[in-house]
């Protein structure tokens, strides 16, 4: 995401506000340029407040095992607990002592383990004090703070934006980590092209204590901040909503039955756009967006879900993504890979992030502190 906390717009300021195939190839261009259908709600759904009181909040994580809870990461360094739509008043973690917060830095992700009720272990993501990003492994007990294990991740980060810092499971039960290229604007030192630097990747690591794997795969590379992704639960399929630069916002859509590597295009691409005057690595396969949009209509892309719950029958198998900037909420549809019937439906200002919760219900959080469930209308 281009910006967090109180101060989303340095990053627009900062960026103009706003191992598989050798042989190159690119996907058919994308739909551009939704046209809004209704501002406040509508298309059989709206997004409602639950309820105000939060700080910051960044992210929502959910368990199986826990179905009536919902985590809200807070940028300044916890982690609140959200039960029968109440805060609860204690955090279920508290790592603000370890941590920088302000603009795109912070604690910026948490995920549990696929097997959490047994295993107990969940991972965040944060900027710690010198404003480099961690991933840190932590063991939850039923009395006490959670313990810290281990450390997954270490990234120096050269510049305070483009962190990235999403952390999902994907349905293979690896831990996947978005890293933005690193920052400044225009990835100055070209790393997101560079298949020697961990930045300006989607990683992937098995986090299984008793596997003890050490060296992150790169899943995916040319992506210039990949703020928000997400794993479809039905299908596998994985969205990453991609900040861009100065002038055009993208979504990335990459099959479960993807062949290998893929190449997002930065900086070569902002989106379907040339940027600079280079040749991508051909390293994988080269794919364009899915979807993308200009500043006229926004100039930051939160990526969000494709809904999978049976609360709102007319928003199954849609994906939902939003922008920081305009607050406009929008959802498409995916068919042979074009992007279809988008809606610009409904608007929360300071959109941050969208989340899950265990029955594939969606909700949103915005920077104002305020909690948002997808409801039908």
């Amino acid at each position: 995401m281009r910006a967090v906390g109180a101060v989303l717009c340095a990053l627009a300021l900062l960026a103009g506000c706003s191992s598989g195939e050798e042989n190159a190839t690119t996907q058919a261009q994308p739909q551009t340029e939704p046209q809004a259908t209704e501002t406040s709600g509508g298309g059989g759904m709206a997004f409602t407040e639950v309820l105000d009181g939060l700080d910051s909040p960044l992210g929502i994580a959910s368990t199986p095992s826990e179905p009536d809870r919902l985590y809200i990461v807070e940028q300044p360094g916890t982690v609140r607990v959200v039960e029968g739509g109440k805060l609860l008043p204690d955090p279920f973690l508290d790592v603000h002592d370890e941590i920088v917060s302000g603009g795109e830095q912070g604690l910026l992700s948490l995920v549990f383990d696929p097997e959490y009720e047994s295993t107990g272990l969940f991972y965040v993501n944060y900027t710690d004090t010198n404003g480099d990003t961690r991933v840190v492994e932590y063991h939850a007990t039923e009395t006490g703070a959670p313990a810290k294990q281990r450390e997954l991740l270490f990234v120096d980060q050269p510049y305070a934006n483009h962190n990235g810092g999403q952390l999902a499971f994907g349905p293979d039960g690896r831990l996947y980590v978005g890293m933005g290229d690193g920052g400044a604007g225009g990835d100055p030192e070209n790393r997101a092209q560079n298949l020697d630097e961990k930045l300006g990747k989607l990683l992937s690591l098995d986090a299984d204590p008793d596997v003890r794997e050490k060296d992150w795969m790169i899943e995916g590379y040319g992506l210039r901040n990949p703020w928000r992704f997400s794993f479809d639960r039905e299908t596998g399929d994985l969205w990453i909503g991609d900040v861009g630069q100065g002038a055009w916002e993208e979504i990335d859509h990459r099959p479960r039955d993807s062949p290998g590597l893929e190449n997002y295009g930065w900086d070569v691409y902002e989106g379907t756009h040339g940027f600079e005057d280079k040749d991508p690595s051909p390293a994988g396969r080269l794919v364009m967006p899915v979807y993308e949009y200009s500043h006229h209509n926004g100039c930051s892309v939160t990526g969000g879900y494709v809904y999978r719950g049976e609360g709102v029958p007319d928003a199954v198998g849609r994906y939902f993504f939003g922008d920081y900037c305009s607050g406009a909420v929008s959802s498409l549809v995916l068919e042979n890979g074009e992007a279809l019937d988008v809606r610009n439906f409904a608007h929360i200002d300071e959109l941050s992030a969208f989340g899950e919760d265990a029955d594939g219900e969606l909700y949103a959080v915005s920077l104002e502190g305020k909690l948002y469930r997808l409801e039908a209308g």
